[in-house]
Order: C-alpha cells, then structure tokens, then sequence
C-alpha cells in the first residue's frame, strides 16, 4: 500500500471548492443521493456534532468523510459516515488519512467509542477497518425510511 502524501483538514466554511468537491466524490458513494449544495454543506460545517474531512493534495480534494460527535446516557459517541475516496486516488492512503484523523478528533472530543458500518462487498474498506483496530460486532442495523422520507 502506498502513503498518501495528503493533508486532513477539517471544513470550517464552505467554498467553491468544497462543494464542486462533494459534486464529484458523493455520485462516487451514492447513487440515490444528490451532492449536497452549499446550503446543505452550510448546515454540515455548522453543526456542533458534525465534523466534515476532506483529503487534499497539490491537485485537489482526494477523498472526505463525517464525523458525528454526539453526547447520549451512556457516554460521549462518535460515528463516521459518508467516507469516500475519489476512485483515482483509491488504495493510496487517503481513506486511512481520514480514518486517523477522524479517530483524533474523536478521542480529543472524549468519545467512549467510534463506530461505522461498511458494505462486506467493499472489501479493501473492511480490510483498512479492521487494521486500524475496528472490530466487527454482532449486531443487527436497523433502517426505517420515515414515508415521505428518502433514503439509499
């Protein structure tokens, strides 16, 4: 595997850049979900709970992903969601840049525990996963589409 000669910086505003960025990588992630315009993305740099990465090198942003902090009974909580790498800088790095970063910022936050899910079929993902220390845990995910709600 080859290191990734990239920054991880978190967005604090939106910009030009940002949102031609998440135009290109989201249709990467998802088929049925829109790229988010800058209002959405002013929403996600906004939110207290909600930490969005992007990867950039000389050329441009490589890969981004959230990460959500949230406080519950039980204890401070992360998530990362949303994780994608552009599909020419894929098995680069990028995605274990993000990763790392994202664990750091968890821990700076207190988080008890950071969890995300992954598709088994994306393989390489599941691999970095777990080398980064996550664990597969025996658990059901549940999903309700609210009606008239959409969701992927």
């Amino acid at each position: 595997m080859h290191t990734a000669s990239c920054s991880v910086e978190e967005c604090t505003e939106v910009t030009d850049e940002l949102v031609e960025a998440m135009g290109r990588l989201v249709p990467q992630l998802s088929s049925s979900s829109p790229p988010p315009d800058a209002d959405r993305l002013g929403e996600i740099v906004a939110s207290p709970a909600c930490h969005l990465l992007i990867a950039r090198d000389g050329t441009g942003v490589l890969g981004s992903m959230t990460l959500v902090v949230f406080p519950i009974p039980t204890g401070i909580r992360a998530w990362i969601e949303d994780v994608v790498v552009d599909s020419a800088a894929r098995g680069k790095g990028v995605g274990e840049a993000l990763n790392r970063r994202a664990i750091e910022i968890a821990v700076e936050r207190g988080a008890r525990t950071v969890d995300l899910t992954s598709r088994p079929s994306r393989e390489a993902a599941n691999r970095l996963y777990r080398r980064l220390g996550f664990v597969e845990r025996d658990t059901n995910v549940y999903r309700l589409v609210p009606q008239g709600a959409t969701g992927d």
